[in-house]
């Protein structure tokens, strides 16, 4: 559920994302731990398996949609989980460090989710335009199994210490 929120204790407004009273940030961080790792991996396995291409194509490309989706999803419900806590943990060094990581993460997945497309919608490519498309997609996969497993690993300090 969305909800419109005026926090007296900050003097902003923020959007709270709930489900059944429970903050959808600590939900949707699973989903995009697993989904954008599974993506990175299953990009790697495109680039990596060029006589399957055809086949591979759709299931890759939906796999990472899904995965840029969830990350998206855990960033913008992590800022509203964020706004909507005290001043004292929103000071947090580990609280901050994680949040930009996250940043970071959104950005790199949005750009590697655009490569995924162009690599998909060019699939019958070849020469240079294929060997920069995969090199594009390998390294952006590269990042991204990173970025996720330093978010999480960052939010997961932050929370458990």
């Amino acid at each position: 559920m969305l909800t419109l929120v005026n926090s007296p204790a900050s003097g902003s407004v923020y959007l709270s994302m709930e489900i059944n009273g429970l903050p959808l940030h600590p939900l949707v961080v699973h989903a995009a731990v697993v989904f954008g790792s599974l993506a990175a991996v299953a990009a790697l396995g495109y680039v990596a398996l060029p006589r399957w291409r055809s086949v591979l194509r759709w299931p890759v490309l939906a796999v990472v949609l899904v995965g840029v989706g969830s990350i998206v999803a855990a960033y913008y419900s992590g800022n509203s989980f964020f706004s909507s806590r005290p001043p004292e943990i929103r000071a947090s060094p580990r609280v901050l460090e994680h949040q930009h990581l996250a940043r970071q993460l959104f950005w790199i997945t949005l750009g590697f989710g655009a490569v995924a497309v162009v690599a998909a919608w060019l699939s019958t490519r070849t020469g240079a335009v294929r060997v920069v498309l995969d090199a594009l997609l390998a390294a952006g996969a590269v990042v991204v199994l990173v970025w996720v497993v330093r978010t999480g690993d960052a939010g997961a300090r932050a929370v458990w210490g």
